[in-house]
């Protein structure tokens, strides 16, 4: 039984239990919630409360027609797509205690740690709208934090008890507290969603697999305004190296 008086410190799992006498540092762990969840490669036995789900760069830059990628003449159709899913998809997994983790690009407005070859993929001629260059229809700067070019789609509802985490290049991971935030929480399964997939999507899953994160690309909840042989390749490298690929519809089955 636990001491009434003793007063927690942290988050769990990662949880002490104090008074002025007495520090409990065994952290009880979470209840297992567990699932068996169908994947592309293999049927995989889960932990719910385990796992948290990672929304990627579904941001007004990346997916509105008044963003940057339509200014510089990208269809943004496509990275549209896991808009319905997503919709979907993250109701039922709050209803289940799974935190909704949105990563999105946002900028410090001064661009102090933002190197020139950065600058460089997003103005390559110099003359052009970059990072931090307001916008011309609505004069929002490109994927500054706090700006409408970074905020999330109007579609998607952030909840306040969502984590939101602020990224500065294709990495949800480099010089962001997402490994520390997810390391607090208890979480080693993460589910993946967002845009672009071959770029910071793949980016950020590869990281993860690398810090030793088990990855699940939820394929219906991403999307890439690339070409198709990038999707393609994403899918083929997600698989073979780095995780697990699978739907919407097998994760509703598999929570229910």
């Amino acid at each position: 039984m636990v001491d009434q008086s003793l007063k927690t410190l942290g988050v769990p799992p990662n949880a002490w239990a104090v008074n002025a006498a007495i520090a409990d540092i065994s952290r009880p762990p979470l209840e297992p919630k567990l699932v068996t969840l169908a994947t592309e490669t293999k049927t995989l036995r889960l932990d719910l409360a385990k796992t948290a789900m990672i929304v990627i760069d579904m941001q007004n830059d990346f997916c509105h027609p008044d963003g940057w990628l339509a200014h510089i003449g990208v269809d943004v159709t496509p990275a549209r797509s896991p808009i319905q899913p997503l919709q979907g998809l993250l109701p039922v997994l709050r209803s289940h205690q799974v935190p909704i983790i949105w990563v999105n690009w946002g900028n410090r407005p001064d661009l102090l740690n933002i190197s020139a070859a950065l600058r460089h993929v997003y103005d390559p001629t110099g003359e052009g709208v970059g990072l931090g260059d307001p916008l011309p229809k609505n004069q929002a700067p490109v994927l500054t934090v706090g700006s409408w070019a970074a905020a999330v789609v109007d579609e998607l509802e952030q909840k306040p008890e969502d984590i939101r985490v602020d990224k500065y290049r294709m990495s949800g991971f480099w010089d962001t507290p997402l490994d520390s935030i997810l390391r607090n929480i208890g979480k080693t399964t993460l589910l993946f969603g967002g845009v672009n997939a071959d770029q910071c999507v793949m980016a950020t899953l590869q990281d993860a697999n690398f810090l030793g994160y088990d990855c699940i690309l939820v394929k219906d909840c991403s999307a890439t305004t690339s070409p198709e042989f990038c999707w393609q390749a994403t899918l083929y490298n997600v698989k073979q190296c780095f995780g697990f690929v699978t739907d919407t519809h097998a994760l509703f089955d598999a929570i229910k």
